[in-house]
């Protein structure tokens, strides 16, 4: 009887192991009715190995539970007229969520995508009109990072709906603008996010009507974050911005979500200040210690 006791105890433990696993991975499995299978969008110049590569980097290897799709150089001269003779490398998993959920960009091997980062490819998604998703990037292979775009848009351009062509077209110049300014401006990537977001949020509280109250908006707010720009640059940025007027672009509709990307930002920027104040200390408190070391040795 005791042995039968003991064995039941042992099962039952056993069970309340394997009990919640086997929840999560039902959970998991589960399909979302409401806004379908997550798509999958694999660049075109991967090759077989490389695709299963990133299906296992992006959680996607059951044909069953993603929609797969291919981003093609032909892709982007249809989305934002491409160049046909570009590499598609980077890959995305777009996964659709409800009203208010937000936009979520996670770079599953940030080491791989060497130019864009998540704030970025955020901003260009809510600039084209992307919104309440989580969507992931990889690349198997260093990439810069700007095909993973085309093939975000793509998943939003299947099923009977699509993007608007200009809104697309603006979104990838807004991509390639972050980059630049991160790269030839030596702008801090996380600054120039904020940069971009922050000009968004005056842009939907002002209005502008002209062309000269965009720059306005765009001097403001380089003044305001203390960046300095080349008066090339700072055009650059202006024209930017007076095409996403042009285009009635409401970023009040998105406000939540900006909001979201400032914040992340800013706690970015936190870490980074926390991590130099304590480096700054660690190296008074080196000096320090070798100071009292050297003190030492002349009386040794």
């Amino acid at each position: 009887m005791k042995k039968l006791i003991s064995l039941l105890v042992v099962w039952l433990f056993v069970g309340l192991a394997i009990a919640p696993n086997a929840l999560a991975s039902q959970g998991n499995d589960v399909i979302d009715e409401r806004n379908g299978k997550p798509k999958l969008v694999l660049g075109e110049a991967l090759s077989e190995a490389q695709k299963d590569e990133v299906r296992d980097m992006l959680d996607a290897t059951d044909p069953n539970q993603v929609e797969e799709y291919t981003v093609t150089a032909q892709d982007l001269v249809n989305y934002i007229g491409g160049d046909p003779n570009s590499s598609m490398y980077s890959s995305a998993k777009i996964t659709r969520k409800n009203e208010g959920h937000g936009l979520v960009v996670n770079i599953v091997n940030a080491e791989n995508i060497t130019e864009v980062t998540n704030d970025m490819y955020a901003n260009a998604l809510l600039t084209a009109g992307i919104e309440n998703a989580e969507v992931e990037v990889a690349s198997p292979l260093k990439v810069t990072g700007h095909s993973a775009l085309t093939g975000i848009y793509k998943a939003f351009n299947v099923d009977g709906e699509s993007l608007d062509q200009d809104r697309m077209e603006v979104a990838n110049e807004e991509l390639d603008v972050a980059t630049n300014l991160a790269e030839e401006a030596g702008i801090d990537q996380e600054k120039v996010s904020q940069l971009l977001s922050e000009i968004k949020k005056e842009i939907s509280n002002q209005n502008p009507a002209t062309k000269e109250e965009v720059e306005q908006i765009v001097s403001d707010q380089l003044s305001q974050l203390n960046i300095e720009l080349t008066p090339e640059q700072k055009e650059m940025l202006t024209n930017l911005f007076d095409k996403m007027r042009n285009l009635n672009i409401d970023f009040g509709q998105v406000a939540d979500q900006l909001d979201g990307i400032l914040s992340d930002i800013q706690g970015k920027l936190d870490e980074v200040t926390s991590e130099d104040v304590q480096g700054f200390w660690e190296k008074v408190k080196s000096f320090f210690t070798n100071l009292m070391d050297s003190i030492r040795g002349l009386f040794n």
